[in-house]
């Protein structure tokens, strides 16, 4: 491809991975499975949190938007990636991939969000239970989701705004989906503006969400160790564990993408599959381990199983 430096630069090219033609087909399959795995795992749990009223809690309404976020950001991956290798082409309109970089970046944002917001509604509800529901509202609870995806939306906003005023000047992607630090690697300008933005909404949202976990997770065991109840010790301490559980291979995979990008000495493969995954592993593993860790919504999952098989 002819680069050129100008803003028309409107067709970039994506690293693939270089398959061998023999492996195309099983890339292809590996692919359409882990989509389609993704599709039904966290439909499955929008459903079950639907269809049942006993769920129809503050934690379940947060609950609800994970499952969406994931499917924000594995279909930004997966229908481009599908496309890539039904076609046998790792063209992209700029604008598309544009698009792509913009949904995945939410994604990312939210997920964190989401996480946040979860374990606040669990502080409440352990540290101070009988203020939960006055607490804990309709009302409230809208106003916090509402706050997840306008402040992800937000930043990201900026982020690509700033991106966006910049003129490229290259045309090859080097991950295998977009993302901003390989849109800015385009770019033929200065482009301190948005590398002190990145770090400054990386650096605060890692700081917001980090220590939100720490601080309420903290106060809730030291309420479960001054808690006599046996029972409501040993839940309150599973419910958690799937949290952190979840935000702890949300945090590593984050981590190792990041640290993937400075690290010269790493196989270009290596990076391109370690980005992958954290649009691949968080969708399939989120819904499976809040649907086989929380005692309520496994319960209605072997009811619908049990429903479907004995009708």
């Amino acid at each position: 491809m002819v680069e050129n430096s100008s803003n028309s630069t409107d067709i970039l090219t994506l690293q693939g991975f270089d398959l061998p033609p023999q492996g195309v087909y099983a890339a292809f399959i590996f692919a359409m499975l882990s989509y389609l795995l993704i599709i039904f795992c966290n439909v499955f749990l929008m459903s079950i949190i639907i269809m049942n009223k006993s769920l129809h809690q503050p934690m379940y309404i947060l609950l609800f938007n994970l499952p969406i976020n994931d499917l924000i950001g594995s279909s930004a991956l997966f229908l481009q990636l599908i496309k890539e290798i039904l076609l046998d082409s790792r063209y992209i309109e700029a604008s598309n991939c544009i698009a792509q970089a913009f949904f995945v970046h939410v994604y990312w944002v939210t997920g964190a969000l989401i996480l946040s917001a979860m374990a606040y509604d669990r502080y409440i509800a352990i540290c101070n239970p009988l203020k939960y529901s006055t607490i804990m509202t309709n009302s409230h609870i809208a106003k916090i989701i509402a706050s997840v995806w306008l402040v992800a939306l937000l930043l990201m906003g900026v982020l690509f705004g700033l991106l966006l005023r910049l003129p490229r000047c290259r045309s090859l992607i080097s991950q295998t989906y977009c993302d901003n630090p390989s849109l800015l690697a385009l770019v033929c300008a200065d482009t301190t503006i948005n590398n002190i933005y990145g770090l400054f909404i990386t650096a605060g949202l890692q700081v917001f969400a980090v220590g939100m976990i720490l601080y309420t997770y903290l106060q809730i065991l030291l309420a479960c160790f001054k808690n006599k109840h046996s029972d409501t010790k040993s839940k309150a301490l599973q419910t958690c564990t799937t949290h952190l559980t979840i935000f702890i291979i949300l945090e590593c995979l984050g981590l190792f993408t990041i640290t993937a990008y400075r690290v010269k000495q790493l196989s270009p493969h290596l990076k391109r599959m370690i980005g992958v995954s954290t649009l691949i592993f968080p969708p399939i593993f989120n819904p499976i381990i809040y649907g086989l860790k929380t005692k309520e919504i496994r319960q209605k999952i072997n009811m619908a199983i049990r429903n479907t098989v004995n009708p």
